[in-house]
């Protein structure tokens, strides 16, 4: 054991005294990696403007991260399960720290680029080491709030990239402009390496080689299909987009039949096909998907509603925002206690919530039109953000309570892998929406009333999953 920890080394077994100082620097560390996918949203007028970026190598700033994010999620997780969770948390940590002061210091568009890049791999390796380390250390109750506390600094992460990024960008510290969304990280990230000790040191019991030829499958994968949902609405879908599509579910399928071969001949695959069989875990990545589609292109749309329909800059924009936070909080604490009481039936009432005030937030916008005055939609968004609170904070701990704890890694990297490529499809389908809303048949596009009513086109999407998660969550309380 090392003598600096201040927690005992673990094989597979939760610790008995569990680690609530290690938990919070796990938890800054999912609010960073979150954050980091959120808050270059509003930073992209300054970019445009600092670096003499096009619109084009803008969007490859946004994608580098989520694309490079999402293809080694499940490698990070198994890396995680083989060599040490904690091990793998420093490595991530001190990567994603030293890549922020490259993303903050790019001369250039283009290295930018390839920073976010670097960043979204840092990102990957860390990510998954905070699911697994918290499902290995945290049973029963203390599982119930570590993993509330997890969902509800995630969502708070998303929420704060719209929030506090667009106030750090409007204040313009130290004259860093969008610098300073990526310079924060390096305090945040020294600090976490610095008490990274106080989190138990924890790995999979059995051990084996790392399954090169099922990350490959996967990884190439997971970039076709990931390349075509964030770059095929920007493109308005090529035929490319669709071909790309195609062939990651056939390298999908060729790594489904590689990881039950590896399994059948003794070795440890680097996903066991034999977990997505399970109904319930199954049932609770379809949730987990669908969930952060809605999320993410929430957040994407109401900021082109604020900015670029109604002409508030971030900082009013954020300010607008704000109150959705409040309810989110306010959800997330109550929803841990909620659970424990009464079960399932907690996270499916807080799923009618949150389809019922998408549906109240697309009725108020439609009315408003290009008279809509933002701050009435305030009370409406605070109810979205208290459904958002009651589903997402208890789910994490839901789906990964469905595995057994050998299986935590692996089952972190798919969950965080889903929440990837859940963001990914549901900004796809919205961002389609409301660009086709926008567009008239001469090609021009309009103004503020648009904005509205292309908010409106995208956010039937969020309508429709919602719905069905609610329809899925009826499902997984049966199957308890």
């Amino acid at each position: 054991m090392n003598s600096n920890s201040c927690c005992t080394l673990s094989s597979e077994r939760a610790v008995s005294a569990p680690p609530w100082l290690g938990l919070s620097v796990l938890l800054l560390a999912g609010f960073m990696t979150i954050f980091d996918l959120f808050v270059v949203n509003v930073a992209i007028p300054s970019m445009q403007t600092g670096l003499g970026a096009s619109f084009a190598q803008v969007g490859f700033i946004v994608a580098g991260y989520e694309l490079a994010f999402g293809v080694l999620l499940i490698t990070g997780g198994r890396l995680g399960d083989l060599f040490g969770r904690r091990r793998l948390f420093i490595v991530g940590m001190a990567s994603f720290t030293l890549t922020s002061v490259l993303c903050g210091l790019a001369p250039s568009a283009n290295f930018l680029i390839g920073a976010r890049v670097l960043q979204g791999l840092a990102a990957a390796l860390l990510f998954p080491q905070v699911y697994a380390s918290i499902r290995v250390n945290f049973g029963g109750d203390d599982s119930r709030r570590a993993f509330g506390l997890l969902g509800m600094t995630l969502g708070l992460s998303a929420i704060a990239g719209q929030v506090l990024g667009g106030w750090m960008v409007y204040a313009d510290l130290l004259g860093l402009g969008w610098r300073s969304i990526f310079l924060i990280n390096v305090p945040m990230g020294l600090f976490a390496l610095a008490a990274a000790r106080c989190i138990p040191e924890t790995r999979a019991p059995q051990r084996s080689d790392l399954d090169g030829t099922g990350m490959v499958l996967s990884s190439a994968g997971l970039t076709l299909l990931l390349v075509a949902l964030i770059e095929g609405p920007a493109q308005g879908w090529p035929g490319w987009s669709f071909w790309s599509m195609s062939a990651a579910m056939v390298l999908f399928a060729l790594f489904y039949r590689q990881q039950e071969w590896r399994r059948m001949r003794g070795g440890i695959p680097l996903v066991d096909m034999q977990l997505l069989s399970q109904r319930r875990f199954a049932l609770g990545a379809a949730l987990v998907l669908l969930v952060y589609s809605t999320s993410s292109s929430f957040f994407l749309c109401f900021a082109l509603l604020m900015q670029t329909g109604l002409g508030l800059d971030p900082l009013v924009a954020g300010s607008i925002f704000a109150p959705c936070s409040l309810g989110f909080i306010l959800a997330s604490l109550a929803a841990p206690r909620l659970v424990a009481r009464v079960g399932m039936r907690a996270i499916v009432v807080g799923a009618l919530v949150y389809a019922l005030s998408i549906g109240g937030l697309i009725v108020q916008v439609r009315m408003g039109g290009a008279e809509l005055v933002a701050v009435r939609l305030i009370p409406v968004l605070v109810v979205v953000g208290a459904g958002q609170g009651f589903i997402m904070t208890p789910l994490l701990n839901v789906v990964l309570g469905f595995v057994a704890e050998t299986q935590a890694g692996m089952a972190s990297g798919v969950v965080s892998t889903v929440q990837q490529v859940g963001a990914a499809l549901g900004v796809a389908v919205v961002g389609l929406l409301f660009a086709k809303a926008l567009t008239t048949d001469d090609g021009v596009i309009v103004q503020a009333g648009q904005y509205a009513d292309a908010f409106v086109a995208g956010m039937f999407y969020n309508l429709g999953a919602a719905m069905l998660v609610y329809v899925l969550l009826l499902l997984l309380a049966r199957a308890r």
